[in-house]
Parts: structure tokens; C-alpha cells; sequence
């Protein structure tokens, strides 16, 4: 096979990676939903236990512990990981509890602003200069939040809380020299003495979920480590074989499927201002998007960097 043909095999297997991971994000609001009954910090618990040992296997399998070790024993990485691990968890947990309490749409929203949420903390803390459409999609998000806060009288927090905790996880796994899969593990690993403590201690007060009667929530807890990893998976295999600016238009799959699982699945109110406000996030995303693909450089190996895990 000749080279153009081997390139065009990888890129083909890139996109269904990817494909597969963001509609994964986008979809997995239906186990979170399955384990409502569960209190959100105790499946976000079973979350860190179950992830951290399927993600130690999976490391070991791939002899890359020594990669694991180099990152605990550096002190810059190992104290950004500690930062990006009370990130992740925060984003985690306000997950699992939005779509437990019928907010998965104000979860979408928070995705889907994420994007324009990076560039602003591109220019705040890398220094990064807007260009013109960059900016008109910005000052559209704005508008589009102003407008649900003009109309409802209160801060989407949710939105906001997720955008911005994921948009600062970003930020400092994209400067810390550390692979998905490997960084996951050591965020995964400095949660679960507290996650093991507190089902410890639900325990003990007889109210954890796990084990108490209920075979189908027992499977489901367990599951969250497969819930976690296999995503991960896959996006760092389409993260190997894209570009980034590739990526970044199917990374809006997930919001996408949280979408259309808040309104047409889980039946919650979308109304003539919920309309507008995604209407004018749309359309800063449709520019920032175009923008993007416009000023798309050539292609740097996505595996020479480091990875950002998925979300949700």
C-alpha cells in the first residue's frame, strides 16, 4: 500500500475513533441517568475507585509505568496534576448531579461554550491574540448568556462552572508534559483514598448503594471505570491520527447528544429563550469554527503532545 493510501486508512480510523469517543461523551448522560438514584458524590466516588483500577491495568499493560513515576517524582508536573485532579473531579461531580437533577441541558450549554471559554484563556494566560471572528464569536457566547441571564433572572451556573473548570483542566494539561491515559491515572489515583473513605463511611451509616439489594445499580457502579476508559481510549487512538483542527469540529458531538437527550430523551422544558440563547451559541461556534478551519496550520503529531481526556 502506498503511502497516500496508508495516510488515508489512518485517517479514515481517526475519524471513526473519534466519532466514537465524542458521541460516547454525548450519550453517557444515559448511565449517569440510570444511577440517579444513587447521591451524585457517591457515584462520582465509585467513578475514581472503578476508573483508577481499570486505568492502572491499562497502564501496565502498556508498560508505562516508568512515564507514570517520572510525572509523580517531577514537582512542577506532580502539583499541576494535583490542581487538574481538583478540576476534573469538580467537573465530574457537577456532571453527575446536573443530569440527576434534570439539567443535562444547561450541562450542553456549558460544552458547547467551552470552546470560546479556551480562547479567552488562551489570550488571558498564553498571551494569544484575537483575530476578528474570534472575537465576534466571543462577544455572540456573551450575548447569548446575557440573554438567559436578562430573561431568568439568575446565573447559568452549571453552564459556567463546567465550561470553565473543563476550559482550566485544558489549559494545564496542555502545558504539563503528560499523556491522557497516564495523567488520568495519577488524577484517578490521588481521588480514590477520599473516594474509598467516603464509601467507607456510607457504608458504615448504611447508606451506600453498592451491595445494599439492588444487583442492576451494583453492575452499573462497577461499570464506571469502562464508562470512564473506554472513551479515553478511543480519543487518544483518533488524537494520534488527526488534527487537532479536525478534533475540535467533532468534539461538538457531545454537546450535541446531551443536547437532544435533555429535550427529545429526559423531556426537560426547552423554551423560546433556552431557543435563543443556544441559537447565538450556535452561531459563535459556526465563526469560530470557520475561523478555525481557515487558519488550519499543518498537522503536529498529536502524540508528540499531550492530551486532554474527554468529559462528562
Amino acid at each position: 500500500m502506498s503511502d497516500l493510501g496508508r495516510t488515508q486508512r489512518e485517517t479514515r480510523a481517526g475519524v471513526c475513533f473519534g466519532v466514537a469517543a465524542y458521541l460516547w461523551w454525548g450519550l453517557c448522560a444515559i448511565y449517569f441517568k440510570a444511577v440517579a438514584s444513587v447521591p451524585a458524590l457517591e457515584v462520582l466516588a465509585h467513578r475514581v475507585v472503578w476508573s483508577v483500577l481499570l486505568l492502572a491495568a491499562l497502564v501496565l499493560f502498556q508498560r508505562r509505568w516508568g512515564h507514570v513515576l517520572a510525572a509523580i517524582r517531577t514537582r512542577r508536573v506532580f502539583l499541576r496534576l494535583c490542581i487538574t485532579t481538583a478540576l476534573i473531579a469538580n467537573n465530574w461531580g457537577i456532571f453527575i448531579w446536573a443530569v440527576a437533577h434534570g439539567a443535562l441541558l444547561q450541562a450542553s450549554l456549558g460544552y458547547f461554550i467551552n470552546p470560546l471559554i479556551n480562547v479567552l484563556l488562551g489570550v488571558v494566560f498564553l498571551r494569544e491574540r484575537l483575530r476578528r471572528a474570534q472575537v465576534i464569536s466571543v462577544v455572540l457566547a456573551c450575548v447569548g448568556v446575557g440573554w438567559m441571564v436578562a430573561r431568568y433572572g439568575q446565573v447559568p451556573w452549571i453552564a459556567l462552572v463546567l465550561a470553565l473548570s473543563f476550559g482550566f483542566y485544558g489549559l494545564l494539561r496542555k502545558t504539563t508534559p503528560v499523556n491522557a491515559i497516564e495523567g488520568l491515572t495519577i488524577e484517578t489515583g490521588l481521588l480514590t483514598p477520599a473516594a474509598i473513605a467516603f464509601l467507607v463511611y456510607q457504608s458504615a451509616r448504611g447508606q451506600g448503594a453498592f451491595g445494599a439489594g439492588s444487583p442492576s445499580i451494583d453492575v452499573l457502579l462497577a461499570s464506571a471505570g469502562v464508562v470512564t476508559a473506554v472513551p479515553l481510549l478511543w480519543f487518544a487512538a483518533a488524537a494520534r491520527r488527526l488534527r487537532y483542527a479536525t478534533l475540535g469540529f467533532i468534539q461538538y458531538i457531545a454537546p450535541t447528544g446531551q443536547f437532544l437527550l435533555a429535550v427529545l430523551a429526559f423531556g426537560e422544558p426547552f423554551t423560546r429563550e433556552h431557543l435563543i440563547t443556544f441559537a447565538l451559541i450556535w452561531l459563535a461556534l459556526a465563526v469560530y469554527s470557520l475561523d478555525a478551519a481557515a487558519h488550519a496550520r499543518p498537522a503536529v503529531p498529536v502524540s508528540a503532545r499531550p492530551s486532554t481526556p474527554g468529559r462528562g
